[in-house]
């Protein structure tokens, strides 16, 4: 019996898009309801706090008044943005994991999950922030443990969801 080890050089190899997109939008899910929890039983603060935040992403800073307040219109905009978002972060990961086949294992796709969410992170509350300003004060521990989840999640979502093509035989 031979020992074959995992090699994670790139090869040409395509995402399955779809489950690339679902597993962003599972991802953004749970990031979505970890944040209405943190929001309201960590920080004791309004629910729709952080929806009022990523609505001025596309609305403007208008959405940053009376953020203790619903909105249906800002509600709505965040949540689709959050989760045409998440879907596009999830195909980034996809593109990631398939021509490594970081997809060999789950261990390796909650590694993959985890330094994606550690970047993700970076790129939102750090470079993002040039942008968007009124993201700074969101900096912390629960936007980074919310951003490792989502990696995660949606990283493992990925491999039980992806079709592989089945390689030729020679």
């Amino acid at each position: 019996m031979e020992l074959h080890m995992q090699s994670h050089h790139w090869e040409r190899r395509m995402p399955d898009w779809l489950a690339a997109s679902v597993a962003g939008l599972v991802g953004g899910a749970l990031v979505i309801v970890l944040e209405f929890f943190w929001s309201t039983m960590v920080l004791n603060e309004s629910p729709w706090r952080p929806t009022h935040k990523i609505a001025a992403m596309v609305m403007g800073r208008g959405a940053l008044e009376e953020m203790s307040l619903f909105s249906y219109s800002i509600v709505v905009t965040a949540l689709v943005l959050h989760f045409v978002l998440g879907a596009i972060m999830g195909m980034i990961l996809g593109a990631i994991i398939a021509p490594f086949h970081f997809d060999s294992s789950p261990g390796m796709l909650a590694a993959v999950g985890v330094v994606f969410g550690i970047v993700a992170y970076a790129v939102n509350f750090y470079g993002m922030t040039a942008v968007f300003p009124w993201f700074v004060s969101e900096r912390g521990s629960g936007p980074l443990l919310a951003n490792l989840l989502f990696g995660v999640a949606a990283a493992i979502t990925y491999g039980m969801l992806e079709r592989r093509v089945r390689e030729p035989m020679h």
